[in-house]
């Protein structure tokens, strides 16, 4: 006999509940992870000495932080060819950042704890970041300007802040100079290019046409010269100071402070120094642009690059998905063709999205951008404009892999509205399209916002399709600018979900980019949620706008 708490349905409630509990609890547990890995990467932790000692090698001094360990048996570590004399079954191995890797070759040892000895933390080594080769672990002996030594010993680390301070200023200055500034004179001059090629083919490359062009390039070489001397006057000045430092084993390296990002004594920082450093260095990943192979820096131009695919598609992909609802709901006459088609857009939402990359890497990509490229800029072939992969391709491609489930939310939401509301609009003497635009439709956005909130969500952690029809690893320049037309819709463009593709498979570098696919997996899903926030926001506040109407 069945009991009553079966028949009742509670059994089904707890299962449903208990089903919905491990969900949260898992996604919770994950993002935990994923938080906790990804974010103690920026934690300044501190840097050991030791000797790394065993049967049949020689004294070697280690310098570095410990990154990560494990336990291996004993059996394990002999088969590699290491000596190892213990009765323990299970040995700790730690994972070493040691640095330097233009010294040794790599940055990252595993060495077995147990031979490891006489381990401190001098307070007087050095961590530098470097735009090149990782980070450097030593000791600083002096500070050097044209090649003749200004300080050194006790005096040498004050003088190094205040003349990387200098080199970091400079180097601000440089990047300024060579991206914007120069960069807007090569961005002119091309138009310039274009404009005289256009002249050409219209047979129009007069002398009276043609005067203005030469004239506003003069202008642009005399300017471009000036900001050449300028840049190198700024490369003297940064390339005058180095610093001389030792490594574990004595050896002397000389490094150009304009080759420093940031140094600092990581043992003799204090918790509060430790805390400004971790925040300093985490909006460096948020806000500045990657170096190293992905491996360092930051991620900006993934992050803006995700938000403006996202946008961009969202405008694309709502008006074509409410107009097809509508004309399904309102408009088709209910039979079998209908249903085949609406049958046909559930089973869109099932094709592997690397189908739609290869779609729009052939409709959009190569026919739709190479006539546009045919008719509108013949003057830049054979350098196509459109006619290869960029932002705009990307967003069609992804408003039409989105597109079924904007169709099925707003068909949801037109069915849910009462029948008498559009008899009694038609009653009042409105027209059949009037009904439809001033009293169907504005009911019917918070079921179209549901629908872009799902297309969101799945926009942007799409990456098969992005690979054929527009990301790249390191984009040059922004999709936006300052230059005419502002918004560069042809240009290729990073984005966060390549860009954990990219440092996780793709690296030269694994153990470095580790810690910075889970600090992006994290960034990724941060910017998912907010984006979901903006449009749920939105949804709620046209909801709360039009319940009256539906009561």
């Amino acid at each position: 006999m069945t009991p009553k708490w079966i028949k009742n349905g509670d059994a089904w409630i707890w299962l449903n509940a208990a089903a919905v509990s491990i969900s949260i609890i898992i996604v919770v547990g994950l993002l935990g992870l994923i938080a906790v890995r990804g974010l103690s990467h920026f934690w300044p932790a501190s840097v050991m000495q030791a000797d790394y000692v065993f049967p049949g090698n020689p004294l070697s001094r280690i310098i570095g932080e410990v990154v990560d360990n494990e336990l291996v048996s004993i059996d394990n570590i002999r088969s590699s060819g290491i000596q190892i004399e213990t009765q323990e079954p299970v040995l700790e191995r730690l994972l070493l950042k040691t640095g330097n890797r233009d010294i040794l070759g790599t940055d990252f040892r595993w060495l077995i704890a147990i031979n490891l000895k006489n381990i401190h933390y001098p307070e007087n080594i050095i961590a530098l970041e470097r735009r090149e080769w990782g980070n450097f672990y030593g000791y600083i002996k002096s500070v050097k300007q044209h090649g003749q030594i200004i300080a050194e010993g006790e005096k040498a680390w004050p003088m190094l802040q205040q003349r990387l301070t200098r080199a970091l200023d400079l180097a601000k200055q440089i990047k300024q100079v060579e991206k914007n500034e120069i960069g807007d004179i090569n961005y002119e001059m091309e138009d310039l290019r274009l404009a005289e090629r256009r002249l050409q083919l219209d047979q129009e490359d007069n002398e009276s046409n043609l005067a203005p062009l030469h004239q506003a390039r003069k202008q642009l070489d005399a300017d471009y010269k000036q900001l050449q001397q300028r840049l190198n006057l700024l490369y003297q000045q940064i390339n005058q100071d180095s610093l001389v430092a030792t490594v574990a084993d004595g050896t002397e390296v000389e490094i150009a402070l304009a080759k420093i990002v940031r140094a600092y004594q990581p043992n003799a920082l204090s918790l509060l120094a430790r805390i400004g450093l971790y925040f300093e260095k985490l909006a460096e990943f948020i806000f500045d642009e990657p170096r190293e192979a992905n491996t360092e820096g930051g991620i900006f131009p993934a992050i803006f690059g995700t938000v403006m695919m996202v946008l961009i598609m969202s405008v694309l992909v709502t008006p074509f998905g409410v107009i097809a609802a509508v004309y399904l709901r309102e408009y088709a006459k209910q039979g079998f063709l209908t249903r085949t088609i609406r049958i046909a857009v559930n089973n869109l939402a099932g094709v592997p999205s690397i189908v739609y990359g290869v779609f729009g890497l052939g409709f959009f990509v190569y026919f739709l951008g190479g006539n546009i490229d045919q008719l509108f800029y013949s003057e830049a072939l054979p350098a196509p404009t459109f006619g290869t992969p960029g932002i705009l391709w990307s967003s069609l491609t992804l408003a039409i892999l989105t597109v079924p489930v904007v169709i099925v939310a707003t068909e949801e939401g037109l069915s849910r509205i009462p029948k008498a509301i559009r008899e009694g609009s038609l009653a009042l003497g409105a027209t059949k399209a009037e009904t439809l635009w001033r009293t169907v439709l504005p009911m019917a956005t918070p079921a179209m916002m549901t629908g872009m909130i799902l297309a969101v969500a799945r926009a942007a952690g799409e990456v098969a399709p992005l690979m054929l029809v527009g990301v790249v690893k390191l984009a040059p320049s922004l999709p936006l600018d300052d230059n005419f037309p502002f918004l560069h819709l042809d240009r290729k463009f990073m984005h966060l979900g390549f860009h954990i593709y990219d440092v996780g498979f793709q690296s030269p570098n694994v153990e470095a980019a580790r810690p910075l696919v889970f600090a992006t997996a994290l960034l990724l899903v941060l910017v998912i949620i907010i984006l979901n926030l903006a449009a749920i926001y939105i949804r709620n506040r046209l909801r709360e706008r039009y319940r009256g109407l539906e009561q």
